[in-house]
């Protein structure tokens, strides 16, 4: 069982030895543990650098732009880490968040879904990811972070087989990313697995750090996914219901028309487009009590 964790981080110098010590109490150990310091101008480096001794880790450094643009900033830095490490030598390979802080038994509790240890039960080769919940800190209570669905793995948390991750073509750098690998990997026949008693704890709530330039960047997803207008205003709806800002229907509507507008390029072929657009129909008919489309 050899995992490989890649954790891109920007200016994490508050965040990331809280990470790492949660990584040095795992009772599963991951072999290859990636930090990649993404231009940051405070003590990242040498904060990852000093975990040398207890974990097997390696701190590399890339630079990018020091806007944090979403998707496309955090998964070129992934990228980078991925080019850092032999893929063949590992089973599952993890991107997670600088900010996280995990329960001792995560990783094992990961693994044991991947591929049935310590349990001892038959292996289920169709799973292809797997996470736990984040929580976010709210007036003194961790609570599950807010999420559309909660089949969903959010984007500080994910972790793949790694034949899966290889057959979707590993990770996008454009925002939507972490909406397209579950698709895809659906798409290919493979299970995305939350487990829902298993939480960590996200210090930064999702967003906390993108700039008023990328309110419209979500509408630009959706339209990259091949939603559709339809599909994507009752997205854009429900979302905005969940978080209480109603203003972001008008930005990830205008988000969307500016992508069109642009003739964006896609990120799926148009098969996968429709088969996220039934995927999500029927998420949305079976909530409301209707047959799933066929």
């Amino acid at each position: 069982m050899k995992i490989a964790i890649i954790i891109p981080a920007h200016n994490e110098e508050l965040f990331i030895h809280l990470t790492l010590d949660s990584l040095v109490q795992q009772s599963l150990a991951a072999t290859q543990i990636v930090v990649v310091d993404d231009n940051s101008t405070d003590r990242t480096f040498e904060i990852a650098s000093s975990y040398s001794t207890s974990l097997p880790i390696k701190v590399v450094r890339t630079s990018s732009s020091a806007e944090n643009i979403p998707g496309s900033k955090v998964i070129q830095a992934f990228n980078f880490a991925l080019s850092q490490i032999d893929l063949a030598d590992f089973d599952i390979i993890c991107k997670y968040d600088a900010d996280l802080i995990f329960p001792s038994n995560y990783l094992e509790q990961i693994a044991t879904r991947f591929y049935a240890i310590p349990t001892g039960k038959k292996e289920d080769k169709t799973i292809g990811m797997v996470a736990g919940h984040c929580t976010i800190l709210k007036e003194g209570h961790w609570e599950i972070e807010n999420q559309n669905n909660p089949d969903h793995i959010r984007g500080a948390l994910k972790a793949y087989r790694r034949e899966c991750f290889q057959q979707i073509g590993g990770l996008q750098p454009s925002i939507g990313w972490d909406t397209v690998d579950e698709m895809l990997a659906r798409f290919y026949g493979w299970t995305v697995v939350t487990i829902p008693e298993l939480h960590v704890k996200h210090l930064k709530p999702t967003g906390a750090a993108y700039n008023a330039k990328s309110k419209y960047l979500q509408g630009e997803a959706f339209y990259k996914m091949r939603y559709g207008k339809l599909l994507t205003f009752i997205t854009a709806l429900k979302m905005a219901w969940n978080k209480k800002h109603f203003n972001l229907i008008t930005d990830y509507l205008k988000g969307y028309q500016l992508a069109q507008k642009n003739n964006l390029a896609p990120l799926l072929t148009e098969e996968q487009g429709r088969f996220i657009r039934k995927y999500r129909w029927n998420g949305i008919t079976s909530k409301l009590g209707f047959p799933s489309r066929n």
